[in-house]
């Protein structure tokens, strides 16, 4: 009898939790329209479990796909025509929280989303989707000062043109004629521009409101193209750092020094860049570290003790990643780093990949521990 009520009661835990995953699996109706999205646009929309729900306008199609991330590397999202001759889906799953690209391809073509705002990557204008964060509030905008991101055009002899650059000052920044300040540059991905950091990333809010909060010293952001000269997808081995390095070093740098008040020595610049603009970071700042004092790298890969074994003067090594990416390497290079006597820290962002949420987090964590006394 004792045996046969064991039975029982494993039977029922079992339909017990058979019941519990399909609840789970469930997608909640609760979609409103992305943050993103055009104005007056009701798709694409989102849910509070991160799922997104498309609706393409082509009643001839024969085929709609949604593909989402940088290149569309995600995967796709078959839609549907339904009777009003439009086209409706939703992702097979939950979408990482932050920031994500996206395009359609409707018969094999390749198209934006007319609902949705659209930003600078994969090396063209990608219809940009925005899953609520649980931990957004670092970057909303909120009734705090605000400083200023403003475009410049720099001249470089190097490339035989004017280049842009964008460059946020922080709140009171106008009125504090005599104060100068340190500066950060900081460097896009690969197939983004010196648009990223401002549109996808938030940056200019995320330095507001830690300013707000007392918690960092103000500084300039300098973020300008990284790419000097054009490499594919896939061919960043043969990417050559000297001319870029020529136009941000040689030419930027002194243009911000004599057009900005800024602190114009080395213990109060500082380099970082995410994916591709870590790699620029970390070549730069090996082959010039009389120009910079504090490096981050933010899914860019890592430094090891021996490369920066002549950089006597270096006040700061950041490495990050999401938890999605190689969170061990990170972790380990920063250990071996600090057994080494350098100031290095490390951050993983729970829950992300290689993605702006990741890079986001990341500059938050950064911030404070830059130009610290």
């Amino acid at each position: 009898m004792k045996k046969k009520n064991q039975i029982i009661s494993l039977i029922l835990l079992l339909v017990a939790g058979l019941c519990t995953a399909q609840t789970s699996s469930e997608v909640v109706e609760d979609f409103k329209p992305s943050t993103l999205n055009q104005p007056q646009k009701e798709y694409p929309q989102v849910n509070s479990q991160g799922y997104a729900r498309f609706k393409i306008e082509a009643p001839e199609a024969q085929s709609v796909v949604v593909s989402l991330g940088l290149g569309g590397t995600k995967g796709g999202t078959p839609l549907t025509k339904v009777e009003d001759g439009t086209w409706m889906g939703t992702t097979a799953g939950p979408m990482d929280e932050g920031f994500h690209y996206y395009h359609v391809t409707i018969d094999g073509g390749v198209f934006n989303d007319p609902g949705a705002l659209n930003y600078y990557g994969s090396v063209r204008w990608e219809s940009g989707i925005e899953i609520p964060a649980h931990d957004q509030d670092f970057y909303a905008l909120k009734d705090v000062p605000h400083g200023k991101v403003q475009q410049i055009l720099f001249p470089s002899p190097s490339t035989k043109t004017s280049r842009r650059a964008f460059v946020y000052t922080p709140p009171g920044y106008d009125k504090n004629q005599s104060e100068r300040y340190p500066v950060l540059y900081l460097q896009h991905g690969w197939g983004e521009d010196e648009t990223a950091w401002s549109n996808q990333g938030h940056a200019n809010l995320i330095m507001d409101n830690l300013i707000a909060e007392g918690k960092i010293k103000p500084f300039i952001i300098v973020m300008t193209y990284g790419m000097t000269n054009e490499v594919k997808f896939g061919g960043l081995r043969n990417f050559d750092i000297t001319p870029f390095q020529t136009v941000l070093v040689d030419e930027l740098i002194p243009y911000v020094d004599s057009n900005f008040r800024t602190l114009d020595d080395q213990a109060h610049r500082a380099m970082a860049g995410l994916s591709m603009g870590g790699m620029e970071t970390k070549t730069i700042t090996l082959n010039k570290p009389e120009v910079f004092s504090h490096y981050a790298l933010l899914s860019g890969g890592v430094y090891a003790p021996e490369d920066l074994k002549d950089h006597s003067n270096l006040k700061l090594v950041f490495i990050s990643c999401g938890s999605k990416e190689r969170p061990d390497g990170v972790k380990n290079a920063v250990v071996a780093l600090k057994d080494a006597g350098y100031n290095a820290v490390s951050y993983v962002s729970e829950g992300t990949a290689h993605e702006f949420q990741t890079w986001r987090r990341s500059l938050h964590e950064l911030a404070p521990l830059l130009f610290k006394k």
